[in-house]
């Protein structure tokens, strides 16, 4: 009776034993590339929750910081174009001068030399020009020879170059041939409209060749704002779009601009590139080397958004789980961008109408 009983315990015990090893396949997870299964009555499903889909209208905001620059054609740095001593100064610090109006005059013996060539090479000019005046009338009188005429042509060509030269010259200084007066200073000119935003001019002060600026001029009625946009969001942003602009300096104001350029040149550092900003100042509140918040702002499109703890991030970049069905979850590479209140911008990856999981990702992120 014993060895009965013991026979029939070792029976049941294999047969449990078969039973529990056909079960178990249907209660383990399973897992298929980027496919991962789970049964019915796993306790993970409860923690897995899902949402639709859907696009929304959505506005991107891309922010950066900049700094006010003066538009370089309308700032100018003026020095002596040649060693000097200043006689004499036309401007103050805060002047608006007009283009070509005189800011300082300066003595040099160079100028002496430019001035003393000119009346050395408008009278050869002058010789050289009745000379050939002579030769084709004695030409045309049958007592002058070919020969004589054809160099008088020549030297009047070579002097009369030489003479436009020198009044090219003189004209870059803006003085007049007619005018001059040798040992006269030079007169220096502004070669833009703008205000005197520095000024260094000291009377007697003799200044070399090549000695620093003693005036700047700026036209500051419009500006630059140079923002760094990193790479991920050049694609949000587009010439003439309208940005607004606020300075710490200045809160109770925003600025409106349009970008003008965006740069070709990536930094490889910073992985960003330079956008110029075309900003009015009529006020000149806006100040070169300030720092402002740049807010390049898009158009209004439908958009996809999911809640960021939807979105995971490995080596390989941004993922999400999709549900197939209420078993099946695939891990979908997406391509996301920032957003807002704890969404995310899907930019690839994924279309309106499949199911995401926002909840319970991290368990099925450990089965893999």
């Amino acid at each position: 009776m014993t060895k009965f009983l013991f026979l029939a315990a070792i029976v049941l015990l294999i047969s449990c034993t078969s039973e529990n090893k056909k079960q178990e396949p249907a209660n383990r997870i399973q897992i298929s590339g980027d496919t991962i299964i789970v049964p019915n009555n796993s306790n993970l499903l409860k923690k897995i929750k899902t949402i639709k889909i859907a696009k929304e209208p959505y506005r991107g905001n891309v922010s950066t910081f900049g700094i006010v620059q003066a538009i370089p054609t309308n700032y100018a740095e003026i020095a002596a174009p040649f060693s000097g001593r200043i006689t004499k100064s036309f401007v103050k610090l805060g002047q608006y001068v007009k283009k070509d109006e005189p800011v300082f005059a300066i003595s040099s013996p160079s100028i002496y030399e430019v001035g003393k060539m000119y009346y050395q090479v408008k009278q050869e000019m002058i010789l050289a020009e009745k000379n050939l005046k002579r030769q084709k009338d004695l030409y045309k009188n049958g007592v002058g020879i070919q020969k004589d005429l054809e160099e008088a042509e020549v030297n009047y060509e070579v002097y009369k170059r030489d003479y436009e030269n020198v009044i090219a010259s003189l004209k870059v200084y803006k003085v007049d041939p007619d005018e001059l007066v040798l040992g006269q200073p030079l007169v220096v000119h502004s070669p833009i409209s703008g205000t005197i935003v520095a000024n260094n001019i000291v009377i007697g002060q003799y200044l070399k060749e090549d000695a620093e600026p003693v005036v700047k001029v700026a036209e500051l009625s419009k500006v630059w704002i140079v923002g760094q946009v990193k790479e991920k969001d050049i694609s949000s942003i587009h010439v003439s779009e309208e940005i607004e602009i606020t300075a710490a300096a200045i809160s109770d104001k925003c600025y409106k601009g349009k970008i003008y350029y965006i740069s070709d040149l990536l930094d490889e550092e910073t992985r960003s590139v330079q956008v110029f900003i075309g900003c009015d100042n009529s006020d000149h509140s806006l100040k070169p080397g300030m720092y402002v918040s740049v807010g390049f702002i898009e158009e209004m499109t439908d958009n996809i958004l999911v809640p960021a703890s939807s979105v995971f991030q490995k080596e390989a970049g941004n993922f999400v789980y999709v549900a197939i069905d209420k078993n099946r979850f695939v891990k979908r590479t997406v391509s996301v961008t920032g957003a807002s209140n704890n969404r995310l911008l899907v930019k690839s990856g994924l279309l309106p109408g499949e199911q995401v999981v926002t909840s319970g990702g991290y368990f099925l992120l450990e089965q893999n």
